[in-house]
């Protein structure tokens, strides 16, 4: 595991990127709501990602100092659109990146991109993804707020698996909405007896399969904008 640095605007973000010698695909992880790259759930699902040949970036989207005021106020953490630059930012940053030791030499910068945003970072990984058509090829949203990522959900191409605890009766509604108005590929798989934290017994473990089974299956070389992106729902 690597810890790096990546810039952003006038922040300077800190991530850890994992590169397993055999990986086909990377996986950004975006956070939500006060949470961070330390996020429990997302590197337990990272990790089940690695086994499954998928390099991943668990990075901060906020600064130290912007985590401290984001505490206090908790107004940051639902900035869209500067979470979304962010995110941004990163994805361009992979895009400029050599090869790493891992990867027996193959370029950082070829990996297809897949994003997993978990609570209000659903909605900024939407919007990064439409604001970056030919860069992002897989979407998972966990117990997300895709209905945030507002007017850019026209724009997003990228298949989007939309994951939601079955006890998580508010947010299985702003998903629902959020599908209604997408034009990409788009389907919504319900946890039974989850809640939105995914904290019962075998919950996040059933997130993480689903996860890697969505990414085995879209992060492939075809650019997004090249592949069919005819409107199909599944819920």
């Amino acid at each position: 595991m690597a810890t790096v640095y990546v810039p952003a605007g006038g922040a300077r973000l800190a991530g850890e990127l994992m590169t397993p010698a055999d990986a086909r695909g990377l996986v950004l992880f975006a956070h939500g709501s006060g949470s961070s790259r330390f996020s429990s759930r997302n590197q337990f699902v990272a990790r089940v990602l690695e086994q499954r040949g998928l390099a991943t970036l668990l990075i901060d989207l906020l600064t130290p100092e912007e985590e401290r005021l984001d505490e206090r106020t908790a107004h940051l953490r639902f900035d869209i659109p500067m979470l979304a630059d962010r995110l941004v930012a990163i994805i361009d940053w992979l895009r400029q990146q050599p090869a790493v030791s891992e990867t027996k030499g193959k370029d950082l910068r070829d990996f297809p991109v897949g994003m997993f945003g978990a609570s209000t970072g659903g909605g900024a990984a939407l919007r990064a993804a439409a604001a970056r058509p030919d860069d992002v090829f897989a979407i998972v949203s966990r117990g997300g707020r895709p209905d945030l990522a507002g007017a850019a959900l026209r724009e997003v191409i990228a298949p989007t698996l939309l994951i939601v605890g079955g006890d998580d009766i508010p947010v299985i509604a702003m998903n629902r909405d959020a599908m209604a108005r997408m034009h990409a590929e788009v389907s919504l798989e319900i946890i039974p007896g989850a809640t939105h934290l995914f904290e019962e017994p075998g919950a996040l473990e059933r997130v993480a399969v689903l996860a890697a089974g969505w990414f085995e299956q879209h992060l492939r070389s075809e650019s997004p904008s090249t592949a069919d992106t005819s409107r199909h729902h599944r819920a």
